[in-house]
């Protein structure tokens, strides 16, 4: 039946029975995940025909909109938690990260006044210097929670530019003679986000320029020094360098160290992107790996991608959070408050209001525990290690990059690149139209790469071999062996 409380939300013993029963089948969706297959099988359309055009005049029993969980969304779920999830990067949320999400939910605060939101504020700075802690960075930097790397490196990039031209924030970019066009140094295989990031803070994909790396795909610091050198003689001005720690195709690390003395003798802004490698830097015997990362301006990492962290929930700390403030803060009239010494969240960003994304990372952190989080980390690039082993030993396959995570990029050999990259993507559609497993690709010196990515919270030994065993079947029906 429909709703009986006529002006109010579902009764309270409605809500108490429903959510019992949601639990249950959220358990048994945990239990029985790996029954599913880990890319949807539906076809294009299929939940948009299978609703109706326009939204019910009435009330609709709500065990009827659970049928229709059951029904049309499940078959339309890619089960981003399923262990055998091996492409982009893999991912997976806790099961008391959900837990923590059905509490900002029903807390529904928006936290952008401390007023507002003091639980959200102050809970984001107690949690944001525990993962400080923990991942060795120095007690200057402080941090601020957004949805997303993609967002987070674009304040940064706003920064940035207040930094080197305070008077932008004022007059803008567009039609000054005064304004130099500006710089931001990327290598040749930075996040996307980082082009999507220019174009929307007015700098131009022509502000980008990206620096050659080497035979392991990491930045060329000498490369960067050249080009720096060439533009400012240009009369360009260089705002940005951002070196990676963990690229998106390969895992690679830049020379951060060294881009840190070229960052510090130009007086260039440098932003680190560990979005996926940040959290590895928990592990000690890892920490090398992340060496010169202390000295940047501002690092973004995402607890969402390896911290077993419901998505979405992306961390950038800053060297010195004043340089983000002025680049964002606004405060019309109502929403001036007599509070003072209080931090508020939308001085520091364009959102107004932010979601209590602190609170699941504080489930995490205190039910598993710093051990916890490092023992599973470490597993999963054990793990990777081992994939990466079976592919060096094998006659058919060969690694195509180095693996300082948990991130194996690998090939089928051939004759020749075409031949070779015909016989890669024959494998790819293979597996992953057969739903056992999900792998993806990049490319690298023009050939057809696969990824492995290890990362979820359920994933044992059996899944990796299982996966092993997927690509040696396939390759061998993609040769008609």
């Amino acid at each position: 039946m429909g709703q009986t409380n006529q002006f109010g939300d579902m009764p309270v013993d409605d809500f108490r029975r429903y959510g019992y029963e949601i639990v249950d089948r959220l358990a048994e969706y945990f239990e029985r995940i790996e029954g599913f297959p880990v890319l949807s099988q539906v076809e294009p359309d299929s939940v948009k025909s299978a609703l109706p055009a326009a939204a019910p005049e009435h009330g609709e029993s709500f065990d009827a909109v659970l049928d229709d969980v059951d029904d049309i969304i499940l078959p339309a779920v890619t089960h981003w938690n399923h262990p055998n999830f091996h492409g982009l990067f893999s991912t997976s949320t806790s099961s008391v990260g959900v837990f923590a999400e059905m509490f900002a939910a029903a807390f529904d605060m928006k936290a952008m006044l401390w007023r507002t939101a003091p639980a959200s504020t102050e809970l984001e700075d107690v949690v944001l210097d525990w993962l400080r802690q923990m991942t060795g960075l120095p007690e200057v930097f402080e941090g601020v929670i957004y949805d997303t790397a993609s967002v987070s490196t674009m304040h940064a990039i706003a920064a940035a530019r207040e930094r080197a031209d305070p008077s932008s924030r004022k007059l803008g970019l567009s039609g000054r003679k005064d304004a130099p066009q500006m710089r931001v140094y990327v290598s040749e295989h930075v996040h996307s986000s980082i082009d999507k990031s220019v174009i929307t803070l007015g700098l131009g994909l022509e502000s980008l320029r990206k620096i050659a790396t080497n035979d392991r795909f990491e930045m060329i610091a000498e490369k960067l020094e050249e080009a720096i050198a060439e533009d400012v003689v240009a009369g360009f001005l260089p705002i940005c360098v951002i070196p990676t720690i963990g690229t998106t195709s390969t895992t690679s690390i830049d020379p951060v160290a060294e881009v840190a003395d070229i960052c510090e003798k130009h007086r260039i802004w440098m932003h680190v992107d560990a979005a996926y490698a940040g959290s590895a830097a928990i592990l000690p015997e890892l920490q090398p790996l992340f060496d010169g990362w202390e000295r940047a301006d501002s690092i973004v990492m995402n607890p969402h991608k390896w911290f077993f962290t419901p998505f979405d929930l992306s961390v950038l700390y800053c060297r010195d959070l004043d340089d983000l403030k002025k680049a964002f803060s606004l405060v019309p009239e109502y929403l001036k408050t007599d509070d003072a010494a209080v931090k508020n969240g939308m001085d520091y960003g364009i959102q107004l209001g932010r979601r209590f994304r602190s609170l699941k990372l504080w489930f995490v952190m205190r039910y598993f525990g710093r051990e916890g989080l490092i023992g599973r980390i470490r597993e999963h690039c054990r793990l990777a290690r081992l994939f990466a082993s079976w592919v060096s030993e094998s006659s058919d396959w060969e690694l195509a990059a180095p693996v300082p995570f948990a991130l194996v990029c690998f090939r089928a050999k051939a004759a020749d690149v075409d031949s070779a990259n015909a016989l890669n993507e024959e494998i790819m559609r293979r597996i992953n139209s057969s739903g056992k497993a999900y792998i993806s690709h990049t490319k690298l010196n023009g050939l057809i790469t696969l990824r492995i990515s290890v990362g979820s919270i359920r994933v044992e030994e059996r899944h990796i071999e299982k996966v092993w065993r997927l690509l040696n079947e396939d390759l061998a029906a993609a040769r008609g062996d």
